[in-house]
């Protein structure tokens, strides 16, 4: 059993993990640090998602690092470019020399007394259990589950004879040319997968048991192409992202105040894309408000396209059940299928399932409170990335890296060895995820929980997190510093925060 100590220890090399190892080492060239890899390789979800036409939801300009420019032409880019952006950034940087991959973490314990997590980790490639320690925890982990993605109760999908995936595991020898292909879904990656099958399916028909909003915008940015023949990339890069952020809360402010407004635009711009006569509100009318759940982006009109051309259908109806030959729907009708690819989601499991152990007692994670929508009530030296729900993972992530190496550089220019958040004192208490799509409700009660105001409240607003985040007070009334000795929860009533 191998035991080793560092400052920083960061949990993931996906696309957070890399950005915070970067980050760190810019911000705080005097760290040390280790970042845990479970899987095999650099790129976390970019890495571990191959499905046909996977692709970014949010334009790079904004899911690309604040300090890397996305120069790819494309603001919609395939999984193989966002992956290679990853690694390249990694070794541009020499992350990769600091990245210890099969290294699952399994617990983390901390300990007032010496002011240390002690993190157990299990390596999946030689079956030994490593041992570290760190005076900070940072884990870049998501919040989905990468082993298993989730299949509902399918009636009768024992007497189907044809072949069944989820594109959390799409096989690398899966022919589907000329096959009939049904897609179950309707989210994000439905509307990925559909356009891109029906280039070399016979037919592929995406069923879904209710419509989710979609808007088309197109893969290249206009803007990006005008600037970077006339400005430095960074310049270009910096003016793009702004611009790109402004639209975005825009988009959702006025989704938020004027929902039916927002619904009528999305629901003529669908209808311009559509054959005349199509049944526009029973397939792309949902009966819940934009933003409830996330609007799905098709690049260039791809899945309106697919479907006027008569490559791919909507049906909008439930299963009754599975046959041998395909899927007979509640309305009678039968879709014969060759492939079922059952795109229904994914399921959240927080902190890449570690658990965590503060001075001996177990953390409920539900029952903590975010601050700042990255650490939590009651767990000292401990920061998580969970991305916007309606801006690109990135833009938060950046963020949350950045105020982390604010507060390791405030720890060592007051003295201070520990930070501590406190749960506000309020009842009123929301899910940390503020959407109502089902992956988030399924999980709803194992997730933290945000408070009514900031900083215990996550605002979905990036030019206002700009502000407290980079800008902000470190010390306030919801966090408390402290010294080795002094028990997690002891901290708030021996240690009230200094003026900052």
């Amino acid at each position: 059993m191998a035991s080793d100590h560092v400052d920083v220890l960061i949990v993931g090399a996906g696309l957070s993990g890399v950005g915070a190892a970067v980050h760190l080492r810019q911000q705080c060239p005097g760290k040390t640090y280790t970042v845990l890899e479970a899987r095999a390789a650099v790129g976390g979800t970019w890495d571990l998602f191959r499905y046909p036409g996977i692709r970014s939801d949010s334009d790079m300009y904004t899911l690309g690092y604040s300090f890397k420019p996305w120069t790819d032409p494309k603001a919609i880019a395939d999984g193989d470019s966002i992956r290679e952006y990853v690694r390249q950034t990694a070794r541009e940087h020499g992350i990769g020399e600091h990245i210890r991959f099969h290294h699952r973490v399994l617990r983390a314990e901390w300990d007032s007394a010496t002011a240390r997590w002690t993190v157990h980790a299990h390596r999946d490639d030689t079956g030994e259990d490593m041992v570290l320690t760190c005076g900070f925890l940072f884990t870049n982990t998501g919040y989905y589950r990468y082993d298993e993605g989730y299949t509902p109760e399918l009636p009768g999908v024992e007497r189907y004879a044809g072949r069944l995936v989820h594109p959390q595991h799409w096989p690398a020898d899966l022919d589907y040319a000329g096959k009939r292909v049904v897609v179950i879904g309707s989210g994000a990656t439905a509307i990925t997968l559909v356009p891109a099958l029906a280039e070399r399916a016979a037919h592929v028909t995406m069923l879904q048991r209710s419509p989710t909003y979609v808007i088309s915008l197109p893969s290249r940015d206009a803007l990006a192409d005008a600037l970077r023949r006339r400005l430095p990339a960074k310049a270009a890069y910096a003016l793009v992202r702004w611009k790109n952020v402004a639209l975005g809360v825009a988009n959702f402010q006025l989704s938020r105040r004027a929902p039916a407004l927002v619904k009528r635009f999305l629901r003529r711009a669908a209808k311009g894309r559509l054959p005349v006569g199509y049944d526009i509100d029973r397939h792309f009318s949902p009966r819940y408000d934009p933003w409830d759940q996330r609007l799905c982006v098709v690049p260039d009109g791809d899945l309106f396209t697919a479907v006027s051309d008569g490559r791919a259908a909507v049906v909008t109806d439930t299963i009754d059940t599975f046959t041998e030959q395909g899927i007979r729907l509640t309305s009678g009708t039968e879709l014969p299928a060759d492939l079922v690819v059952t795109a229904t989601g994914l399921n959240l499991l927080a902190l890449g399932g570690m658990t965590v152990v503060v001075d001996g007692t177990e953390v409920d994670l539900g029952a903590t409170v975010a601050y700042k929508g990255m650490m939590l009530s009651g767990v000292p030296n401990f920061a998580m990335t969970i991305g916007y729900t309606n801006a690109s993972w990135t833009l938060k992530a950046d963020l949350v890296a950045t105020y982390v190496c604010r507060l390791l550089r405030h720890l060592d220019a007051t003295g201070e060895q520990i930070v501590t958040p406190l749960a506000p004192d309020s009842d009123q208490l929301e899910p940390i995820i503020d959407l109502k799509s089902g992956y988030v409700l399924r999980a709803v009660d194992r997730l933290p929980k945000q408070g009514p105001k900031a900083p215990w409240r996550l605002r979905q607003n990036y030019p206002r997190d700009v502000l407290m985040m980079r800008h902000g007070r470190l010390a306030d009334s919801g966090v408390r510093f402290s010294r080795a000795g002094t028990p997690a929860t002891d901290a708030a009533a021996e240690h009230p925060a200094p003026v900052a």
